[in-house]
């Protein structure tokens, strides 16, 4: 388990897009297992709270993080703000009705989860969405952050990821019932959606490129094409380029709308989310006329391989907007 390396906020994450369709595909085995055993009933609202250790972390958390969104609450007896903010949070999981699982994970008793998530204090909270770990704030928050980061949450994981949560029945005994939500229909583009994986898989970037166009000249508002379509445009953008000489050119030539450009590219398939931004922000704010369109139109571009429900986004577009005007 590398929580690290499966973040949804994370930059050229090309496994979201494979892990959708795979995710997509786990819930509807768990679906149909659910239903050959009959156990197709809802589970119970005390279901929506549990208690995770290591032994149960890779099924409790990362195969169920298959089916709905499992937010995790890193927390500890003698932790103050953990029991003002653990209450909210299990009251939330009850009224969010199955849209996600919040489990709970005793630090002091749980040391290497806490390290491999990075845990630097607590109370902590993350989630898991097909096996991406997300972080989502650190200290108590107030409930209308939390609800907002929660609505966040569940609309990418439907949008991105097609997991609609689980059933809930409030008559439903405690432990009970079948983990399942309602069976989805197979999307109309599953299937070049999972040409494009595969051509990624196989290094055919055009082949991508092509099979997430094909998505969009249908659905245009497709999301999980548009996420591919930026990321592997950024890959072929990136693919052949000495990153030695990109960064030279542009450190020497500030001016040079091209070398700025592609050293943001660089840098944000090297994880540098915030660098690339400002590279090109700047870049923004010292240009005119065609130039200026060139490099925003990119930075637009690299907004979309990111996602817009990062908070990198959402900063970097304010600091456009001031830039621009």
């Amino acid at each position: 388990m590398q929580p690290r390396n499966m973040s949804m906020s994370g930059v050229v994450d090309l496994a979201a897009v494979k892990a959708a369709q795979e995710a997509k595909a786990k819930a509807e085995q768990v679906r149909a297992e659910a239903a050959r055993q009959g156990g197709g009933g809802a589970i119970s609202p005390a279901d929506l709270v549990i208690d995770v250790d290591e032994a149960g972390f890779e099924r409790e958390v990362l195969q169920r993080s298959a089916e709905v969104p499992v937010v995790i609450d890193f927390w500890a007896e003698w932790c103050q703000p953990c029991k003002q903010l653990s209450p909210v949070l299990e009251r939330l999981a009850v009224e969010y009705n199955g849209r996600f699982l919040l489990a709970k994970i005793d630090v002091d008793a749980n040391q290497m989860l806490m390290q491999q998530f990075g845990v630097q204090g607590i109370p902590a909270v993350f989630a898991v969405v097909a096996g991406q770990a997300l972080p989502l704030f650190q200290g108590a928050a107030g409930e209308a952050q939390i609800r907002e980061t929660l609505d966040q949450l569940v609309t990418v994981a439907e949008q991105r990821f097609g997991l609609t949560g689980l059933a809930v029945d409030p008559d439903a005994e405690p432990g009970g019932g079948a983990q399942s939500a309602p069976a989805e229909p197979v999307g109309p583009y599953d299937a070049l959606l999972e040409a494009a994986v595969q051509a990624l898989d196989a290094g055919d970037l055009a082949g991508a490129v092509q099979a997430y166009k094909n998505v969009l000249s249908a659905d245009p508002a497709n999301m999980e094409a548009k996420l591919g379509l930026a990321q592997a445009e950024l890959l072929q953008r990136v693919q052949g380029l000495d990153p030695q000489q990109v960064r030279k050119d542009a450190a020497d030539k500030p001016a040079d709308v091209s070398a700025q450009i592609a050293a943001a590219d660089l840098d944000l398939v090297g994880g540098h989310v915030e660098d690339a931004f400002g590279r090109l922000i700047d870049t923004v704010a010292r240009t005119v006329g065609d130039d200026r369109d060139a490099v925003r139109l990119r930075l637009l571009e690299l907004f979309e391989v990111v996602g817009g429900e990062d908070p990198r986004v959402a900063a970097a577009r304010r600091a456009l907007a001031r830039a621009l005007f």
